[in-house]
């Protein structure tokens, strides 16, 4: 034990005095002599005309309305869909509670939501509110609070009403 004592004793003394700071000389170093440069005349180039400025970028929101006014509006019926399979779509609405809003648009072609033919031609509502497909979830038997997957195509105006990015 008194080896190590005596060993943590040196390895301290020789670490404090082995970080010691470089002696300050007491003569400061000669300024250095001062070269006169001449400096040539400055030339004067007239400005250029002002560029036309770049549009500016499009946003987040803009990008994601374009690509939502590029999805269809219409759907032709072929055999062996139901209205839950043309919701979940990814190019419909990407969510199958969703269908209610197919029928209730489509009132005059559908009189029951579960006899649906070929080739009937069904259109899509692309501008509906918040209220309004809540309720077509909560018809459809989603979970509640009845409010959609991040992935489903909503209006931009609902995903902000949400609080979801775009």
């Amino acid at each position: 034990m008194k080896r190590f004592i005596m060993f943590s004793v040196l390895l301290l003394a020789v670490l404090s005095f082995g970080c010691a700071k470089k002696p300050v000389t007491a003569e400061p170093e000669p300024p250095k002599p001062e070269v006169a440069v001449e400096q040539p005349a400055p030339i004067i180039t007239p400005t250029p005309a002002p560029q036309p400025t770049a549009p500016p970028q499009p946003t987040a929101r803009d990008i994601y309305e374009r690509n939502y006014a590029q999805l269809p509006t219409s759907h032709t019926v072929v055999k062996g869909e139901c209205l839950w399979w043309i919701a979940e779509y990814q190019q419909i609405y990407n969510d199958p509670f969703m269908w209610p809003l197919i029928f209730k648009a489509n009132r005059d072609q559908i009189n029951n939501p579960d006899l649906i033919f070929p080739n009937q031609v069904f259109q899509i509502p692309r501008a509906y509110q918040l209220d309004q497909l809540k309720e077509s979830r909560r018809m459809a038997g989603a979970p509640r609070p009845y409010l959609p997957p991040h992935a489903a195509n909503l209006p931009a105006d609902i995903r902000a009403e949400l609080g979801w990015g775009f």
